[in-house]
């Protein structure tokens, strides 16, 4: 199996809400592989498929201007914002990346983080290969636990990928956690959101310190090493 192999790149550039609605069966060129760049045009906070609306503290949502959206493929909430990269990758079935077990099908997607990772300069990355690790927060926060496929650096997950598949194929929608001067992990801030108690509010955030990260590059420069990656 080869992850380096007929990659058509895209740049996908609307709300976040619009780019988690698009379809693969818009796109008819019939490649075999895409690599979709996803250039939000505000930030958003994004709830899994199943997740529940009631969870939210909406008064702190509109004091901070937020929009919330919903994506289809599983896990918990996401702020999408400067401080992430966000690529998806879709590819077809019968492919030799497809897999038809779910868990075990996000683990290429794991390797090629994790060879972008080192190949910048990113020391003690890890994929995790075994189940979703559940835990009190799991549920209501993506970067709360990390899940089969996910990517950690220095013990930390940094990178969070979720799954839709439909008959068009399968996309894997990635986020890459980004240091910046500002802000070290950008998804403390979804704690913020959430209707919780100051001392759950300050459990979440501390819980959240302790098991994710960010890496510090450029979303240029991190992109730029996933292409040069597949296309070696």
């Amino acid at each position: 199996m080869t992850y380096r192999r007929g990659w058509l790149t895209r740049d996908m550039s609307g709300s976040v809400e619009s780019l988690h609605a698009l379809d693969p069966l818009e796109f008819s060129s019939g490649h075999a592989r895409e690599l979709w760049r996803m250039l939000p045009t505000a930030p958003a906070l994004v709830l899994g498929s199943s997740q529940a609306g009631d969870t939210l503290d909406q008064a702190t949502i509109d004091a901070a201007g937020l929009s919330v959206t919903r994506r289809r493929s599983g896990g918990g909430a996401v702020l999408v914002d400067d401080s992430m990269l966000w690529v998806d990758f879709v590819i077809r079935p019968g492919d030799d990346l497809w897999d038809d077990d779910v868990g075990r099908a996000f683990v290429w997607v794991g390797e090629v983080w994790s060879a972008v990772l080192s190949r910048i300069g990113v020391g003690e990355v890890e994929v995790h290969r075994g189940a979703l690790e559940k835990n009190e927060w799991n549920r209501r926060i993506c970067f709360a636990s990390v899940g089969p496929g996910e990517v950690l650096a220095g013990g930390k997950k940094v990178v969070g990928v979720s799954q839709r598949r439909t008959r068009a194929g399968a996309r894997f929608q990635c986020s890459v956690l980004l240091a910046t001067s500002e802000l070290e992990n950008s998804q403390l801030g979804v704690a913020d959101v959430l209707a919780l108690t100051a001392e759950q509010r300050a459990e979440a955030k501390s819980h959240l310190s302790a098991v994710s990260g960010a890496i510090e590059v450029g979303a240029d420069q991190l992109f730029d090493a996933l292409r040069d990656e597949l296309l070696a």
